[in-house]
């Protein structure tokens, strides 16, 4: 029997730079042009779609409200992908805060009634790209562990983070091993 082709995927690309158009998501771009024209991409840089500090009210009152404004908008865009892709630059050892609030929100999300948030990621994909201007990738560890510590809180499948080298915007062009690898990265 011949191969199937892969169905179609959705990916959402959540931009968390404080920087446009920075290495990181020049990277994510890279990577993103090999997708097969069916695939579905959405991006939204994180910046666009500001959220309120979180507020866990999960010992008061137990739910929480229906999401409304960006952080609807975020809600319904992460439930209907099949595969999240977070471009974050490494700042201090971590995810960007913009990253980290958004995946703060995922406790209230967990608690929304009708959501069914956690059982609606399950299975998903979650992938990563990261500039950073260190050689030394051990110091991303806490973002590695940040992202698929999550993933798989979730049940997701942690596809795991390209990095590549990026201090000063552009220098990513010139990490010829991450370019390439970026190519095939999601598998084309």
């Amino acid at each position: 029997m011949p191969d199937q082709p892969n169905p179609a995927r959705s990916f959402l690309f959540l931009l968390a730079s404080a920087r446009r158009d920075g290495n990181t998501e020049i990277l994510a771009r890279r990577a993103a042009a090999a997708l097969p024209p069916a695939d579905q991409q959405r991006w939204i840089h994180l910046d666009d779609v500001p959220l309120a500090p979180f507020r866990d009210i999960r010992h008061d009152v137990g739910t929480y409200p229906q999401p409304e404004g960006h952080e609807r908008t975020l809600a319904e865009a992460t439930l209907a992908c099949t595969d999240l892709v977070f471009a974050v630059p490494l700042y201090w050892y971590s995810v960007p805060a913009s990253a980290k609030l958004y995946l703060d929100y995922w406790s209230g999300w967990m608690r929304v009634p009708g959501l069914d948030f956690k059982k609606r990621m399950a299975g998903k994909r979650m992938w990563a790209f990261c500039a950073m201007s260190d050689e030394d990738r051990t110091a991303a560890d806490p973002l590695i562990g940040t992202l698929k510590l999550s993933a798989n809180y979730m049940g997701m499948e942690w596809k795991g983070v390209l990095f590549g080298y990026g201090s000063r915007p552009g220098d990513v062009e010139q990490d010829q091993s991450a370019l390439a690898a970026a190519e095939k990265f999601f598998g084309g």
